[in-house]
């Protein structure tokens, strides 16, 4: 409980310096106080200290070139999404500080929600019942999980759960879109001329700090109930996980070690291409069958290439890390995308009954 409290006031402290904060926690957050209409446990609901848009979102995201963003370490993390024809690219150091992107990318209005207690990162379409609307941060969490609101009807959405849980949009499902994570390192070498997410973003923070102190890496803090725990694997461990039917199963580094590769794997009736590499921290999913039902044999590149190919198969296409056809007979395709995220271990364990490991 002390450890609890004292995260709490540090969460406070530590965003009440910045613009577009709201007063203590709990004041002027109505959700803070509603016990009806909740499709998760009410008691599982935690304050995370900063209060209803206590954490602001980027809500007119510029972006600025590789070279501009000299905050960034090589192993700092980058998420990176195409769609429409379009990429773009969010660094962790930014998500950090804000959670929620409300972006254009492409023909697609799409928000960027990010987790940096469990780790995990989606994309969302923000379009709700044919309206465009913009989502912010509510302050509270389930099982340290973000719970971002949507400005159109203030219902609140569970990150992880991928659904609203609670307001009159209660029980609908978020349309998501997959992106990639990986580090500064390897997105640097796969695209030197995209840009990314700018640090202008009507707030005044230090992105170059990461704002939680030891937490990615003590595997003892987890600040907020779990509800239910899993210790097969360390706590903070990045690993990918790829959902089907409300079931998960995750994949490791450890299975890439050797470089760049691929493996074929089956869940839930669905066959799977997994590709990953330890060294280029990068990991997907995506199906391996199209839709005239045949199932692609895939083989890894030697290495990851400029551009994001990674892997052949065997009707001669060579394939992005967008599971897009960049050559080939397919050229122009796309792989049909799984639900996937990375995220620290504990995180899927607390929301997944019978979770699953490839070994």
């Amino acid at each position: 409980m002390k450890r609890l409290l004292f995260f709490s006031a540090f969460l406070f402290v530590l965003f009440s310096c910045g613009k577009e904060i709201d007063p203590a926690p709990g004041v002027n957050n109505p959700n803070t106080t509603s016990s009806n209409g909740w499709l998760i446990p009410r008691g599982d609901v935690q304050d995370g200290g900063p209060g209803k848009d206590g954490i602001p979102s980027v809500d007119e995201p510029k972006f600025e070139s590789i070279t501009a963003a000299d905050y960034m370490t090589d192993f700092d993390l980058i998420l990176t999404i195409h769609k429409d024809g379009a990429q773009h690219s969010y660094p962790h150091p930014v998500l950090d500080w804000h959670e929620i992107v409300n972006d254009e990318v492409g023909n697609t209005a799409v928000t960027i929600t990010y987790c940096p207690l469990t780790g995990t990162g989606t994309a969302w379409d923000r379009t709700l019942n044919g309206v465009k609307t913009t989502f912010g941060v509510s302050g509270l969490l389930y099982r340290n999980n973000l719970i971002p609101y949507d400005r159109k009807t203030g219902s609140n959405w569970s990150q992880m759960r991928l659904d609203c849980v609670n307001g009159e949009l209660a029980g609908e499902q978020v349309v998501t879109y997959p992106m990639v994570e990986m580090s500064w390192t390897t997105f640097k070498k796969l695209f030197p001329q995209e840009q990314v997410l700018s640090t202008d973003t009507g707030s005044n923070r230090n992105y170059g700090r990461y704002p939680y102190g030891a937490y990615r890496t003590n595997h003892d803090l987890i600040i907020f109930p779990v509800g239910q725990e899993d210790s097969r694997l360390p706590a903070k461990e990045r690993v990918l996980a790829v959902e089907v039917a409300d079931k998960a199963r995750v994949y490791r580094f450890g299975t890439f070690q050797s470089g760049l590769d691929v493996i074929s794997d089956s869940f839930g009736g669905v066959d799977l291409v997994v590709f990953g590499s330890l060294q280029d921290n990068i990991m997907m999913a995506y199906q391996a069958q199209i839709g005239d039902g045949t199932k692609l044999e895939f083989v890894a590149e030697e290495a990851l290439l400029e551009g994001g190919v990674v892997m052949s198969d065997q009707l001669g296409n060579k394939w992005n890390i967008f599971g897009r056809a960049v050559e080939g007979p397919m050229a122009g395709q796309e792989l049909v995308p799984v639900t996937t995220s990375m995220g620290y271990w504990f995180a899927f364990g607390a929301f997944y009954d019978q979770l699953e490991i490839y070994e």
